[in-house]
């Protein structure tokens, strides 16, 4: 169905106008000024139009370049969430792994630690075993050498580990090494050996009561006469003589020979009593001989006071043989006597401290 229109009403006809007074006519200057300013209203509408024209375009191709670049910030925002989701990712992984290195390396850590101190525990309980069984041998064997060994090859061994939680112990060996060595220890050993000088002497020292054998000087014999001027015979006859005659009173002063004793008893026993003399020293020596390696140093003084005293009392003491096996005896007499040790407390007393440190 269409809708019907309402027709308007015709005009009425209307009544023509009477005629009335006529205006007077407009001059034609007005009609220019109104033309020349219609038409620059004309022209002011044209190019504002145009302006706004201009306007609207460059508002739409910056409406434009503003959608783009809005939608290139989308696009990058998104881009830089996506990144910053990944480095989060990242960084959380990262993270994990970073406790579990701290938990490897604190574990790890540990196990080093626990291995340096059972080292060092080791090493402290070798040294302490080491200084102990050292210090009983210098006291058995009555010398320091054990102790001094232990003292160096303790402090060796300390200074290749290189631990300075055992620079203390180190130092205290020094002072140990130093004192021990201080103390002058006796060497059985070398007294040994110098009473086996001694014993070896004894055969051949010359006793008051044997006879001196002195060595005469052999007569030197004339130069020989040239063959072509030879001797008379009775220069030989004199010279033969002559010789004859100082032998015989070199046996002569031999019979007569005066000495100066300063024990009497020496000259009372008899020349074949010599030999149980001799032998009497010489079981002496053996006997200074065995207390001093048994360490009875008691026994070993009396031993040689009393092989002493024969060597004083029945040697020639002009003779260098009785000379040396006396400064022989006086010297192992001087050393022979007991010394005490020292132990190696400053040591033992270092080590015992580390090993109560945990």
């Amino acid at each position: 169905m269409s809708a019907e229109t309402p027709q308007s009403p015709e005009p009425s006809p209307v009544a023509p106008a009477s005629p009335g007074p006529r205006a007077p006519a407009a001059p034609w200057w007005m009609g220019a000024v109104l033309a020349g300013l219609s038409l620059a209203a004309l022209g002011l509408a044209w190019q504002s139009q145009t302006r706004v024209r201009e306007l609207e375009q460059e508002l739409v191709r910056r409406q434009a370049g503003t959608q783009s670049l809005a939608g290139e910030a989308r696009q990058a925002a998104q881009q830089t969430q996506e990144q910053v989701r990944d480095l989060a990712a990242k960084l959380a992984l990262a993270e994990a792994r970073l406790a579990e290195v701290a938990v490897q390396r604190s574990q790890l850590e540990e196990l080093l630690s626990s291995l340096s101190r059972s080292r060092d525990e080791n090493v402290v309980g070798d040294l302490e075993a080491s200084l102990r069984l050292a210090s009983q041998q210098a006291q058995l064997f009555a010398s320091a050498e054990p102790l001094v060994t232990a003292l160096k090859q303790g402090e060796e061994r300390l200074q290749r580990h290189k631990q300075p939680r055992l620079e203390g112990v180190r130092r205290a060996m020094l002072r140990d090494l130093d004192r021990v060595k201080a103390v002058g220890a006796v060497d059985n050993a070398t007294l040994a050996l110098r009473l086996d000088e001694v014993t070896r002497l004894v055969d051949e020292l010359p006793l008051l009561v044997e006879p001196q054998r002195l060595q005469r000087a052999a007569p030197a014999s004339a130069p020989a006469k040239p063959a072509s001027a030879p001797e008379p015979r009775w220069q030989e006859w004199q010279r033969w003589l002559g010789l004859r005659a100082g032998e015989a009173w070199s046996e002569v002063k031999d019979l007569v020979r005066v000495t100066r004793i300063e024990h009497a008893d020496a000259m009372l026993i008899a020349p074949e009593q010599s030999y149980f003399l001799r032998e009497n020293l010489k079981l002496r020596l053996l006997n200074a001989r065995l207390a001093l390696m048994s360490r009875q140093y008691e026994g070993a003084q009396a031993d040689l006071r009393a092989a002493l005293g024969l060597v004083e009392r029945y040697a020639d003491a002009r003779q260098r043989r009785t000379q040396l096996a006396m400064e022989l005896l006086r010297q192992v007499q001087g050393q022979a006597r007991p010394i005490q040790l020292p132990r190696p407390e400053d040591s033992l007393a270092a080590l015992a401290a580390v090993a109560g440190v945990r």
